[in-house]
C-alpha cells in the first residue's frame, strides 16, 4: 500500500479488512451478541459526549507519556485481548505485537491466541506487554498459564470476569463459525453450539485465590458497576478494566464509557482504570481518559490494520489514533495527560 493509498482515519480500515477476509471472519471479530444493540451503542456512547476546552493555553509541546504499573508508556493508548489473530493475517499475533511495539503502545495478549505466548513476546521482547486470561476450571492449569506469563516478560493479568457463559452472538451460530481454541487452552476444552470456548465460571473467592497466586499485578476486566469494582479491589486487584466485552456479552449492558464515571468515582487512585468498546478517534481516547480512564484500549481496528497491512497496518491504526489524540489535546488546552480533567467534559 502506497502513502497515497493508506487510509487517513482508523474507520476506512474497516471496509478494506473486510475485503482482505472471509465471512465467518468479519463477522466473528465483527460481529456482537443477540440485536448488538450494545455493540452499536458503545459507538454512539463517545460521540454523546461533549467537551469544553480551554483556550489561551500554550501547546506548542505535548507530552503523552504515561505510566502502567510503573512502566513508562509513550501515550495511553492500548490494544486489547482478541482471539485467533490468525485469522487475519499468517503472522498473527506475533504481526499485532511487532506492530503495537513499533507505536509505542502495549499489547494484550488473549489467552486464545494463535501462537505461543513466548513466541510473542520474542516478536517484541523490549516492548510492554499484558496477558489476558481465561481461567481454566483446573486450579494448577491456571497458575501454569500465569507463571508462564511472568517468565515470558508479561507484566500483568488481566483475567476476564464478565464470561460466565458465552453470549448469544448470533452471527457465528448463522455461519456455524467455529473458533480454534488457541495454543494455551487444553483441546478438549468445551465449546457451546456456536463453537465458543465455554469456560468456568468464576466467582470472588476464585478471584482472591488468583490473586494470591499471582506474583505481578492483577487487572479484573469487564467490570460495568461500582460496587464490583470496589469488590475487586478489596480482594486484591491492583486494575479495573471497564467495558462490556465488545458487546459480545449481556445485549443492551451499558457501554464502557458510560459505566466508567461512576466506577472512577468509586475507585478514585486505589487500581489503574482501563476502558474500552468502540474506540475510534483520538477524540475518544481524550473523552475516556477526562473521566478517569488511565488507558484506553482499542480493540477491533487493530485486526483491521494486521489484515490490511500486517504489523506496518497496526502500527498504522495506533498511530493514527495518538496522532489525533495530540492534536485533540492541543485544541482542548492541554499539553499533559494529567492536564485531561473531567472538567473538559461537558456535563
Amino acid at each position: 500500500m502506497t502513502d497515497a493509498d493508506r487510509p487517513i482515519t482508523v474507520a476506512e480500515y474497516e471496509p478494506l479488512a473486510r475485503a482482505a477476509m472471509n465471512r465467518g471472519t468479519c463477522d466473528y471479530y465483527a460481529g456482537g451478541a443477540g440485536d448488538e444493540r450494545s455493540l452499536i451503542d458503545a459507538r454512539d456512547a463517545w460521540d454523546r459526549l461533549r467537551l469544553r476546552p480551554r483556550i489561551l493555553v500554550n501547546v506548542a509541546e505535548r507530552d503523552l507519556t504515561t505510566t502502567a504499573f510503573g512502566r513508562s508508556l509513550a501515550h495511553p493508548v492500548i490494544v486489547a485481548p482478541m482471539a485467533a489473530h490468525d485469522l487475519a493475517h499468517p503472522d498473527a499475533e506475533r504481526g499485532t505485537a511487532r506492530g503495537a511495539a513499533a507505536a509505542g503502545a502495549l499489547f494484550t495478549l488473549s489467552t486464545i491466541s494463535s501462537v505461543p505466548m513466548e513466541e510473542v513476546a520474542e516478536a517484541a521482547p523490549d516492548a510492554p506487554r499484558w496477558f489476558q486470561l481465561y481461567a481454566p476450571a483446573d486450579r494448577s492449569a491456571c497458575q501454569a498459564l500465569v507463571e508462564r506469563a511472568v517468565v515470558a516478560g508479561y507484566e500483568a493479568v488481566a483475567v476476564t470476569v464478565d464470561l460466565p457463559l458465552p453470549g448469544n452472538r448470533e452471527r457465528d451460530r448463522r455461519n456455524a463459525f467455529e473458533l480454534h481454541l488457541g495454543v494455551h487452552l487444553p483441546p478438549d476444552q468445551p465449546t457451546d453450539e456456536g463453537g465458543i470456548v465455554e469456560l468456568p465460571t468464576l466467582t470472588w473467592d476464585d478471584l482472591a485465590w488468583l490473586r494470591s497466586v499471582c506474583p505481578i499485578p492483577l487487572v479484573a476486566k469487564g467490570v460495568l458497576r461500582a460496587d464490583d469494582a470496589i469488590r475487586a479491589v478489596e480482594v486484591g486487584c491492583d486494575g479495573i478494566w471497564v467495558g462490556n466485552h465488545g458487546g459480545r456479552q449481556l445485549d443492551t449492558s451499558v457501554a464502557g464509557i458510560d459505566a466508567l464515571p461512576e466506577i472512577a468515582a468509586a475507585v478514585g487512585n486505589r487500581a489503574l482504570l482501563v476502558v474500552d468498546g468502540g474506540v475510534r478517534r483520538g477524540i475518544d481516547v481524550l473523552k475516556g481518559l477526562a473521566l478517569g480512564a488511565d488507558l484506553v484500549a482499542v480493540g477491533r481496528p487493530v485486526l483491521w490494520g494486521l489484515a490490511v497491512g500486517g504489523a506496518d497496518g497496526v502500527r498504522h491504526v495506533l498511530e493514527l489514533l495518538r496522532e489525533e489524540l495530540s492534536l485533540a489535546m492541543a485544541l482542548a488546552g492541554c499539553r499533559t495527560v494529567e492536564e485531561i480533567t473531567l472538567d473538559l467534559v461537558a456535563r
